[in-house]
C-alpha cells in the first residue's frame, strides 16, 4: 500500500461535554452535522484518500468480486412453501441483483405467479429492500414495505394479486411490517417515530380509505420499549408485541373481529420475558417466569391468560436454553442450546415420553427450523449448515423419520469439496477461568507453526448466537492460506442465557476480554502469530474492535471494523438518535452516573491515545439509521491525530447506503471484495 500519500487531516473544533461534574473535550464533534457541506467534504477526502491508498489494489479487488459471484448461482430459486392454497417461491435470475417473488395456485405444476419483480421496482434507485410481504386471507392482496434510502424506514403498499395493480395509498415511515385481519380490508402496521426511528405506534388501515383516516390502534409510551404487530400460525389470533431488552407485553383479538378491542396478555412487568404461540384452545408460553434464566415452556387456556394460570409443560433447565418451538397438530417441536450447539427435539403430543432429537454429527455446526406455516403435517422444514458443509434445507417425516434434502446450496466453479477443510471446535481459557469456544475451518493440509494468516471474528452483543455458518465468499480467504476464526464470546447466548447476562451493562468488558483471550490462545496454540492475526466485526462487533484496538493493539497486524459504534457515551447519552432508550437495558443508561463511568471506561472513542495502532479498516454508511456516520468519522479523526506509528487508517463510505451495507445480492459482495484486498495486500498475497 501506498504509505506517502497525504493523510486527510480533520479540522479540531473543541466542544465540552459535561455530565455528573465529568468533562469530556470532544474535538471532532462537529462531524456530526450531516447537511454541512464542510463535514460532507471531509468524508469525501476520506474517500479519496481511501481509494487512492489502495488504488494498486482494484484490479484485484475486482478479481476477488468475479470470483466470489462466479461460486454463486445466479438463476436460483427458493424450495417452495405451501401456505392458504398457493406455492410461494422465490427466484434470481442470472445477471440481475434483485428477487422475483412469485406462486403458484395448487400445485407446482400450476402457471407462475409473479408477484413482485425487483430488479423492475430497484432500476431508479441506488438502493433498494422488498419488506414485510404478507397475503390476504382471500389470497387477493399481498401488502409490502419499500426503503430505498437504506435507514429501514419502509413505505407500505398495497398490489391487487388478480389484477396487478398497485393501490393508491401509501402508508410511510414505518416498519414495513404488517397483518391482513381475516376480514381482507383491515390492514395493521408498526410506524416510527420520525426522530428516533422507534416503532412506537400500531395502526389499523382499512383497504380504500385515505391513509389519513388510518386509526391509532396503539401507542406504546415507554421509549424504552417498540412495538410490532403480527398473526398467530393458528390464524386465529391477531397479536401486538411490545418488547424491551428484558421486558415484553403481548396483546392479542380475535382476527376476524379487527374492530374489536385488544386485550393485555399479561401487564409488563420489569423483568419478565415472555412470548406465545396459539394451538386449539390454549397458549403456550415461553417465558423466564420464577428466575427461569434459560426459559422454560408454560402453558394456560384461551380462556385465562394471565401469568398465574400458567402452567410448566417443559421446566426450566441450568444447562439448556430454550430458544423457541413450532406447533404442529400431532408434535411440538423444541428448539434449544446446550454445550454451545444447537439442538431440534421432537415430541409428539400424544406420547411426551417418546420425544427425540434429531441426529447432528459435526464438531461444529447449526441447525435451525424454517418455514412451518402447515399445523396439519407430519413433516418439519429445518435448516442445517456447518463451517465446511454448505447449507441445506431439510423436510423431515416427523413419524417415519426419513429425511429428504429439498436443497443443498451450490458452490460453482468445479474447484470446492468439503472434504478438503477441516473444521474444529476449540476452547480458550477466560482472564476469569471461563471456557470460551472457538469455532474454526481452514484448508486441511495446513500447518500449525505460527504463520498462517488469521482472520477473528466476533460481536457479542444483544445476546446474538453467533452461528458456525458456512460462507461462500469465505473460501477466497481460505483458498489463499487464511484461517477463519469465530470467537463466542460472552454477550451473545451461544452458551446459554447466563452468557449474554455477563456480558452486558456492568459486565460488558467480558466480552472484550474474552475477545483479547481468545487472539492469546491462537496465537499460544500456533494457528498464528501477532505478524498475521487479523480481527473483524460490525456495528456492535465494532465497538468491540474499538476497544481491542486500544487494549492490546500488539496482538493485531489488521483490523476491519464495519459500521463500527465507537462513541458509546454521547450516543447513549443523546436520546434524539434512533434506538438510544431502548438499549439502557443493553450498555446501562449514562444519566446514571455509575453507568456514564464504566460506558467511559471502555468507550472507544473516549480511550484512544499515544500509542502503535493496527492497521485499520473502517466501512460506514451516510445513512445508517443504527451507527451513526460520524461516530467512526469522529474515531478515525482522533486515531491519526494520537497514534504514534503510520499504520494505515482508511474510512470508507458509502454515500448511498445505510447499516446494511449496499444493496443487491452483487453490489455487497463489492464490499466484501474491499475488506479481502485490505487483509491480501497486509500479506503481500496479490492474486
Amino acid at each position: 500500500m501506498n504509505n506517502t500519500i497525504k493523510e486527510p487531516i480533520a479540522k479540531i473544533k473543541p466542544t465540552n461535554l459535561e455530565k455528573h461534574g465529568d468533562v469530556r473535550t470532544d474535538n471532532y464533534y462537529w462531524l456530526n452535522q450531516r447537511e454541512d457541506q464542510e463535514v460532507i467534504a471531509y468524508l469525501e477526502e476520506e474517500n479519496k484518500y481511501y481509494n487512492d491508498v489502495t488504488a494498486h489494489t482494484k484490479d484485484f479487488q475486482k478479481d476477488l468480486f468475479e470470483e466470489m459471484k462466479s461460486r454463486i448461482k445466479e438463476d436460483d430459486t427458493s424450495v417452495p412453501y405451501f401456505n392458504n392454497g398457493y406455492w410461494y417461491l422465490t427466484r434470481f435470475e442470472k445477471g440481475k441483483d434483485y428477487p422475483i417473488y412469485s406462486r403458484k395456485k395448487g400445485t407446482l405444476d400450476a402457471p407462475e405467479e409473479i408477484m413482485f419483480d425487483c430488479n423492475e421496482l430497484a432500476k431508479d434507485h441506488a438502493y433498494f429492500q422488498l419488506g414485510g410481504l404478507n397475503i390476504s386471507d382471500d389470497n387477493k392482496f399481498a401488502a409490502f414495505g419499500v426503503d430505498t434510502v437504506s435507514r429501514r424506514e419502509y413505505t407500505i403498499q398495497i398490489k391487487n394479486l388478480e389484477t396487478g395493480e398497485i393501490l393508491p395509498e401509501k402508508i410511510e415511515k414505518t416498519t414495513g411490517g404488517s397483518t391482513w385481519a381475516a376480514d381482507n380490508k383491515s390492514l395493521f402496521y408498526s410506524r416510527k417515530d420520525e426522530q428516533t426511528l422507534r416503532a412506537d405506534r400500531i395502526f389499523k388501515h382499512t383497504l380504500g380509505n385515505d391513509v389519513s383516516q388510518d386509526e391509532l390502534i396503539f401507542n406504546e409510551k415507554d421509549e424504552t420499549f417498540s412495538t410490532y404487530i403480527y398473526r398467530s400460525k393458528s390464524r386465529k389470533y391477531l397479536i401486538i408485541g411490545s418488547e424491551s431488552t428484558m421486558t415484553s407485553e403481548y396483546q392479542i383479538l380475535v382476527a376476524s373481529n379487527p374492530d374489536g378491542k385488544f386485550n393485555v396478555f399479561q401487564k409488563r412487568t420489569r423483568g419478565l420475558e415472555y412470548s406465545v404461540s396459539h394451538y386449539n384452545d390454549h397458549f403456550y408460553i415461553v417465558t423466564n417466569k420464577g428466575k427461569a434464566t434459560n426459559f422454560k415452556l408454560m402453558i394456560t387456556p384461551e380462556t385465562a391468560t394471565t401469568k398465574d394460570n400458567w402452567k410448566d409443560l417443559i421446566p426450566h433447565r441450568e444447562d439448556v436454553l430454550l430458544e423457541g418451538i413450532d406447533i404442529f397438530k400431532d408434535y411440538l417441536v423444541v428448539s434449544e442450546r446446550f454445550n454451545g450447539l444447537s439442538h431440534i427435539k421432537i415430541q409428539p403430543w400424544q406420547n411426551p415420553d417418546q420425544a427425540y432429537y434429531l441426529p447432528f454429527e459435526s464438531e461444529t455446526f447449526t441447525a435451525y427450523t424454517t418455514t412451518n406455516l402447515d399445523f396439519d403435517t407430519e413433516i418439519l422444514r429445518y435448516g442445517y449448515q456447518s463451517m465446511a458443509t454448505p447449507s441445506s434445507v431439510i423436510d423431515f417425516n416427523m413419524r417415519t423419520k426419513e429425511k429428504t434434502v429439498k436443497k443443498e446450496q451450490e458452490v460453482l466453479g468445479g474447484k470446492f469439496n468439503k472434504e478438503n477443510y477441516t473444521e474444529e471446535r476449540v476452547w480458550a481459557t477466560a482472564t476469569d477461568g471461563t471456557k470460551i469456544p472457538i469455532s474454526l475451518v481452514y484448508k486441511k493440509e495446513l500447518k500449525k507453526d505460527g504463520t498462517n494468516p488469521l482472520l477473528q471474528y466476533a460481536y457479542g452483543s444483544y445476546g446474538s448466537t453467533m452461528e458456525p455458518y458456512f460462507s461462500t465468499v469465505r473460501l477466497s480467504l481460505l483458498d489463499r492460506g487464511f484461517i477463519y476464526a469465530i470467537a463466542h464470546i460472552r454477550g451473545g447466548e451461544d452458551l446459554g442465557r447466563e452468557w449474554y447476562e455477563n456480558g452486558k451493562l456492568l459486565k460488558k468488558k467480558n466480552t472484550f476480554t474474552d475477545f483479547i483471550d481468545c487472539s492469546k490462545f491462537l496465537i499460544d496454540q500456533k494457528y498464528t502469530s501477532p505478524q498475521h492475526l487479523y480481527a473483524e466485526g460490525g456495528s456492535a462487533g465494532g465497538l468491540l474492535m474499538g476497544v481491542v484496538l486500544n487494549d492490546a493493539p500488539e496482538l493485531y497486524n489488521g483490523v476491519i471494523a464495519q459500521v463500527p459504534f465507537v462513541d458509546v457515551v454521547t450516543t447513549m447519552l443523546d436520546d434524539s438518535i434512533p434506538l438510544t432508550t431502548g438499549e439502557y437495558d443493553e450498555w446501562g443508561n449514562p444519566n446514571e452516573k455509575e453507568y456514564y463511568d464504566y460506558m467511559k471506561s471502555y468507550s472507544p472513542y473516549d480511550n484512544v491515545k499515544a500509542q502503535d495502532y493496527p492497521n485499520l479498516y473502517i466501512s460506514t454508511g451516510f445513512h445508517d439509521s443504527q451507527v451513526q456516520y460520524w461516530e467512526p468519522a469522529k474515531w478515525i479523526a482522533k486515531l491519526r491525530a494520537l497514534r504514534t506509528n503510520k499504520n494505515l487508517l482508511l474510512l470508507d463510505t458509502n454515500m448511498d447506503a445505510g447499516h446494511g451495507g449496499a444493496s443487491g445480492r452483487f453490489e455487497a459482495l463489492k464490499e466484501v471484495a474491499k475488506e479481502f484486498a485490505f487483509l491480501f495486500d497486509l500479506e503481500r498475497i496479490n492474486n
